[in-house]
């Protein structure tokens, strides 16, 4: 049975981050919105399920992904549910829980990059914040980008079985999960990462290995990856974006 991905239509949002995965292992997945509500499938399926019921409870909000009757909400959790059954986390429980505290600290970085254009509300439109959401994208490319990728960078390093993956030998999710963010980085602010391979040279290696990856590469050639755009959590307001040295 494939796997039920349910995450709004139309963006890339956290939804890719567990498209890339599925999408690495070749697994087999319906994006539910962006399916026929003829069969089934469409925004009015995933309505359903967050206004229906469910012994195991209701998801806040998406994405969720369904497999079967259980319904797992929230990207880290959905990868660390997904990780070890399509080999893309270790076996050992104790190394899982490593790896999902990496995938919960770019669970902050999403945040962070949101709240760039959102700073005050997600009810109010970006135009209605704009002073504010220069102030806060301000902050966030001279101090937060350096911290958090900086971050990953070190821990890259420091991979005592070498800095090809962020975590162990082999490629998890959370390699998948920092290749998108670097894109999505570069998308909304090309001028304040123009010199990413400078500044983070692992991390660079990492994202072009991900991208030459066989599935990953048809991918994102394919119409399943939808394009940024601006109603994503990565935009690209010229006016928030600035030169760093």
């Amino acid at each position: 049975m494939a796997y039920e991905l349910y995450y709004w239509d139309g963006i890339q949002g956290r939804g890719e981050f567990v498209r890339l995965t599925l999408e690495e292992a070749s697994a087999g997945y319906v994006d539910v919105c962006r399916a026929p509500a003829s069969k089934g499938h469409g925004m009015p399926a995933m309505f359903a399920i967050m206004e229906g019921k469910s012994e195991l409870g209701l998801p806040f909000a998406p994405p969720f992904l369904k497999d079967g009757d259980l319904i797992v909400p929230h990207v880290a959790n959905i990868l660390m549910y997904l990780g070890p059954k399509l080999g893309l986390a270790p076996r050992d429980e104790g190394k899982r829980h490593v790896l999902n505290g990496l995938q919960l600290t770019i669970t902050d970085l999403v945040a962070e990059v949101h709240d760039t254009h959102h700073p005050i509300a997600t009810s109010k439109y970006y135009e209605d914040q704009k002073q504010e959401a220069k102030a806060r994208a301000a902050e966030f490319i001279e101090n937060r980008i350096p911290k958090f990728l900086g971050y990953f960078e070190k821990v890259l390093q420091q991979n005592p079985e070498g800095s090809s993956h962020i975590f162990g030998g082999e490629l998890t999710y959370v390699d998948l999960s920092l290749f998108q963010v670097y894109e999505g980085l570069r998308y909304a602010f090309p001028r304040a990462t123009k010199h990413f391979s400078r500044d983070y040279p692992h991390l660079t290696a990492l994202h072009a290995a991900v991208m030459k990856r066989p599935n990953i590469a048809r991918y994102l050639q394919s119409d399943r990856r939808i394009p940024f755009n601006e109603n994503g959590i990565f935009r690209h307001y010229p006016e928030l974006d600035k030169d760093v040295g």
